[in-house]
């Protein structure tokens, strides 16, 4: 057992990326990535929410929107660094040199990011936003405000949760999953004001009220009752039920305030989540992250204490110094 010691009252938060986990504080954001030859080694970047530094951004429901976005960014960027150490690892153990200095230069970096990112908002607001719309109208109960989002949400979260559950049985997968796992165990750590250490994160469980997992069943749930107000009133005014491309265009500039408010409730059920009626909430998001969180190993413990120790600004980690390398991002 390690000793406790006192934390602020901070929110922190991460994601499972390619052989290691990414961790954000309020002022730093930082990746911790496991090499094939054991080592650890970390990008830190200084990064303060839009939400901090301008007071209007950070007021209820623009803060969630913002943050929803912030976070899509950094996950992306996360994970394309993730990758670029896999990739160099790989070329380094089979001894290739890179041929192309473009694809090492910053221009070429910043545009494949920008593309990743509208490729995969693209592929994401195809798959998960338009498919459930044109199912929906193909039900036949495109009249019915209410029946038509219902049909809609359900086929949404079924869409979600065979997708994850698709993805779980990729062999490749277990190890972001058990990652996922291992950034929720040394969350709960801190959050519980206890030293991050070993003994004390393989105490804690690998689901977590807060997980982005949930985010999105809140946001689907919640979208249903949006989305029924809004066909209900397209209605009242026009006399006639949206078609599914007005539907689709509605819908989408009503995302941001999905968003927004699924950001607070998420917030919300975090701090209440003892009380039952909240238990019984956010059941159903833990359920899934028994599919999307894995147990770690304590080797996956370790670069996710590292990477919640960069984050935090810790100076004196519970790991040995010369198992970790921290170049500057």
């Amino acid at each position: 057992m390690g000793e406790d010691f006192d934390v602020p009252d901070l929110n922190v938060g991460g994601q499972a990326v390619i052989e290691g986990v990414m961790m954000r504080s309020p002022e730093r954001v930082s990746t911790a990535v496991r090499k094939a030859d054991g080592d650890i080694v970390v990008k830190n970047q200084e990064f303060i929410s839009l939400t901090k530094r301008n007071k209007i951004l950070g007021l209820l429901l623009l803060r969630g929107i913002i943050s929803f976005v912030e976070m899509l960014v950094i996950g992306i960027k996360s994970l394309n660094y993730s990758a670029e150490v896999a990739v160099n690892e790989a070329e380094r153990l089979e001894g290739k040199q890179e041929k192309n200095s473009v694809f090492k230069s910053d221009t070429f970096k910043n545009m494949y990011f920008t593309l990743t990112v509208v490729f995969a908002l693209a592929l994401g607001i195809g798959i998960f936003f338009f498919l459930p719309l044109w199912f929906s109208q193909l039900s036949g109960v495109k009249r019915q405000a209410l029946a038509f989002n219902l049909v809609a949400g359900l086929f949404r979260v079924t869409l979600f949760i065979l997708y994850v559950w698709g993805i779980s049985r990729f062999g490749e997968f277990k190890k972001v999953f058990q990652y996922h796992g291992a950034e929720h165990k040394s969350i709960f750590t801190y959050e519980s004001g206890r030293e991050l250490t070993l003994e004390n994160v393989r105490e804690y469980g690998t689901r977590h009220p807060r997980c982005g997992t949930s985010f999105i069943l809140i946001v689907a749930v919640f979208a249903i009752l949006v989305y029924s107000v809004s066909d209900t009133i397209y209605y009242v005014l026009t006399g006639v039920p949206p078609t599914l491309l007005r539907r689709f265009a509605i819908h989408f500039c009503l995302l941001p305030l999905v968003a927004g408010v699924g950001y607070e409730l998420l917030k919300l059920s975090a701090k209440t989540s003892h009380n039952r009626i909240v238990k019984f909430l956010i059941a159903p998001g833990l359920w899934i992250q028994r599919i999307t969180t894995q147990e770690p190993s304590d080797d996956q413990l370790e670069v996710a204490i590292v990477a919640l120790q960069n984050a935090l600004g810790i100076k004196k980690p519970a790991l040995a110094p010369e198992s970790q390398s921290s170049p500057s991002s």
